[in-house]
């Protein structure tokens, strides 16, 4: 099964939108991989270096609320792919970016905002473990915390056939 989990990269700040995360000018290119350099190029968060070692090295995006909201476009989940985030926790998710992950094999985990809170205070070098079968995640930094979340059946199942492909490939 996927591992899910590893690095995380703290993205402070709500109304994170899909321009900000993949810049529709890229929307023309051809492959998936082809977005790969551009991931985060417009967002603009104090300090946030998009091409830093940590947004390269990162596998868990950690952020606040309405995450992925404006434009629906897939290339805002495909982008966090072919950079090897699997990962976005947050306090709440535009309902089409979310379900584009769930689609994509990839979990969208949504807690409460003094558990996200509590993940900040961790310290800037964080790692996350998500056990999707069991819906905990455990935080990792100056101190480790777990945490409960669920996911509907449905989804579950996406993200454990690695997204629709391997759901459709299982189930018909």
């Amino acid at each position: 099964m996927k591992q899910f989990g590893g690095p995380a990269l703290f993205l402070d700040r709500n109304d994170i939108n899909t321009d900000e995360i993949i810049p529709a000018k890229y929307l023309t290119e051809n492959t998936k991989i082809a977005l790969q350099p551009f991931m985060l190029e417009d967002l603009k968060l104090g300090g946030f270096d998009p091409r830093s070692a940590t947004a390269r090295e990162a596998r868990v995006i950690v952020t606040r609320a309405n995450f992925g909201c404006g434009s629906s476009r897939e290339h805002a989940v495909w982008v966090f792919e072919v950079n090897d985030i699997n990962v976005v926790i947050g306090e709440s998710f535009a309902r089409i970016f979310r379900q584009n992950m769930f689609n994509c094999g990839m979990l969208a985990i949504e807690l409460p905002r003094e558990a996200v809170s509590a993940i900040f205070q961790l310290g800037e070098r964080v790692e996350i473990a998500v056990d999707v079968e069991k819906g905990r995640l455990t935080a990792k930094g100056k101190k480790e915390l777990s945490f409960d979340f669920t996911l509907n059946a449905f989804d579950r199942e996406l993200v454990l056939a690695g997204g629709w492909l391997g759901y459709a490939d299982k189930r018909y």
